[in-house]
This record gives structure tokens, sequence and C-alpha cells, in this order.
């Protein structure tokens, strides 16, 4: 299904700092990586700080 959105017979398209080399698909998915990161650090999950029960 998705290789009839995307070509994926193409070559990746690279980014180059120094001597760093990077594919934009890496560069995608380690971004979203670091947002799924960020976002778990500062959400609130039920039954955290507040709740009563063992005091461990």
């Amino acid at each position: 299904m998705f290789a009839a959105i995307f070509n994926l017979n193409g070559h990746a398209s690279y980014l180059s700092w120094h001597f760093i080399q990077v594919s934009v698909p890496n560069v995608v998915v380690i971004v979203l990586a670091l947002v799924v990161f960020v976002v778990a650090l500062f959400a609130r999950f039920p039954g955290g700080h507040g709740s009563k029960g063992d005091d461990r």
C-alpha cells in the first residue's frame, strides 16, 4: 500500500555535516523518536504522584 504512495526504488537524499552523513528518512525517524521521548517525559500518567496506597 505504501509502495504506491512513496517511490521506494529511488535513491535517498543525504544530509552532510563535516564527517557525518545521514539519509533524510533516518533524520525523520530520529526526530520523531526524540519528540516521543520528550512527550513521554512531560506527559501526566494516571496514578502518579497523588495516588494513595502503598508507601514504598
